[in-house]
């Protein structure tokens, strides 16, 4: 039996610390499961998403949850026509489409100069429309479910929390790496080609993991909710601290905590109210609310101070 079953907000966190040293895999529920998949990938996405947003790049992550139903179809086309919720068989496809969606933004504005926001907008409609021709062309009595796109944070396993795991990891070690390079070429790219920086290089890099960041999500959670973590928890801390690897720790940090509140909060309202909301729609509530709520913050305390300036001004 779930032990978090009609908890209310404050009891399930006394559920939560009461077996948080007794966790291993087999014993994990599905509330602890969507948990450690949500924070998981919110730290994916805190390491990543700050460079992103840096370069301008942020809507190619939008880009990939249009494109990949490019791969998905293709997917099913070749293979014969798999279970389309059997997502093991259309992983593949769905990462070839974010690979070549990658290469092929990459690729517009190295060779033929376009803006980083122009060629995001010219691949990202010209292969959604090629997936939704050929989708309507040989896939007219299929039904692509809604979780093929936005995934379901209410129905994870533990292969989609091993899978995040992995992710954190190539993430990691990724960005530990290469964090001058990453810094010098989202700052200032030319400085970075003075010093023998190869800044194309490294925005491929950049694109690939989000990339794997938005399949790794495509197979959990969905990649409209990794847009939310890319951008949302940057943003919110941005209002407080400005130094690189501070972002990068209140970006992960915020993510979290939007993750651990959100499944509460979803396990609350269904034992208070008997209303089964999306959890992933509430991370992404919770998020808009915490930068709201920081930047309420921020306001009222420059406020305060500027009353106290013009106090001892008086004096």
């Amino acid at each position: 039996m779930n032990p978090y079953w009609g908890t209310n907000f404050f009891t399930f966190f006394q559920v939560l610390f009461s077996r948080l040293f007794y966790l291993n895999g087999p014993s994990l529920t599905t509330d602890e499961i969507q948990m450690g998949t949500l924070s998981c990938i919110a730290i994916c996405c805190g390491l990543i998403g700050p460079f992103l947003v840096l370069k301008k790049m942020a809507m190619f992550a939008n880009s990939l949850s249009h494109t990949i139903l490019l791969g998905i179809v293709i997917s099913f086309l070749l293979l014969g026509g798999v279970v389309l919720s059997d997502f093991s068989h259309l992983f593949v496809g769905a990462l070839i489409a974010a690979i070549f969606t990658a290469i092929l933004t990459e690729g517009l504005v190295k060779w033929f100069n376009l803006a980083e926001d122009a060629s995001v907008g010219l691949v990202f409609t010209v292969l959604f429309a090629l997936g939704i021709v050929l989708s309507t062309l040989f896939l007219k009595d299929v039904h692509l479910g809604i979780e093929s796109v936005t995934g379901n944070a209410d129905a994870l396993s533990l292969d989609d929390l091993y899978h995040a795991l992995l992710l954190v990891f190539l993430n990691a070690m990724t960005i530990f790496i290469f964090f001058r390079q990453f810094r010098l070429s989202s700052f200032d790219p030319n400085l970075a080609k003075v010093l023998g920086i190869p800044e194309g290089v490294f925005r491929f890099l950049l694109l690939f993991l989000v990339a794997a960041t938005c399949m790794i999500a495509f197979r959990a959670i969905g990649v409209l909710l990794v847009l939310a973590f890319l951008v949302g928890p940057y943003l919110t801390a941005t209002l407080f601290c400005h130094r690189l690897k501070h972002l990068l720790f209140w970006s992960s940090f915020i993510g979290i905590g939007a993750s651990v509140f959100g499944v509460a909060l979803s396990r609350h309202i269904l034992t208070e109210f008997d209303l089964a909301l999306s959890t992933g729609g509430i991370v992404v509530c919770l998020i808009g609310l915490f930068y709201f709520l920081v930047l309420y913050l921020k306001m009222l305390y420059v406020y305060l101070t500027r009353v106290k300036l013009r106090q001892r001004a008086n004096f």
